[in-house]
């Protein structure tokens, strides 16, 4: 099943993001960011996303909206974005828990998670990246594990709780052996 995706977001996640779920199949409608340049910024990397900076995308084909923004910014992007009918809107968030898009206008609610530092610019093989998920129901959990598989073979199904531990976790293995090279170049 391929999806018809819009990218809610600029920055690093949506800049690997984008090119990689056209890759695999899937059509990116539109990519947003406030300033209407950085969506442009991504959108000159797939074939016919349309860039926004507005959050009305009532009239958009797509069937699923990726949140990539900063933590801080989920609430209110999710709060203001307006959404077609059935739609599923998901966050990338390591942290943050599925109940944070409960006021969105969104039919249906996810969490795509990809395990993985993202910096623009820098090569990452996503078919080796875990993709942690999480969704408020079952067809909805279906269709973002084959959104997922489309990218990579590792693709779990996590809770809030046990994803937010395994982040810190992600995050602490990734600083302390950063600092342990740091060391041992001094």
């Amino acid at each position: 099943m391929k999806f018809k995706i819009a990218i809610l977001g600029a920055g690093n996640v949506a800049w690997h993001l984008a090119p990689a779920l056209e890759d695999a199949g899937h059509m990116i409608t539109e990519v947003y960011a406030r300033d209407l340049e950085k969506a442009q910024e991504i959108t000159e990397r797939v074939y016919s996303a349309e860039p926004k900076d507005d959050l009305d995308f009532s009239e958009s084909k797509a069937q699923i909206f990726i949140l990539a923004v900063k933590d801080s910014a989920i609430p209110e992007v999710a709060d203001s974005v307006i959404l077609p009918e059935n739609s599923i809107l998901v966050h990338t968030s390591g942290t943050m828990s599925l109940d944070i898009l409960g006021y969105s206008s969104a039919s249906y609610t996810g969490i795509f998670y990809p395990l993985q530092s993202f910096t623009k610019g820098k090569k990452i093989e996503l078919d080796e990246v875990p993709f942690l998920l999480e969704a408020e129901d079952e067809e909805t959990l279906q269709k973002l594990k084959k959104l997922a598989k489309s990218l990579s073979p590792l693709v779990y199904t996590v809770r809030s709780k046990d994803r937010k531990a395994v982040h810190i976790a992600a995050v602490f293995a990734s600083n302390f052996t950063n600092h342990m090279i740091r060391i041992a170049e001094e």
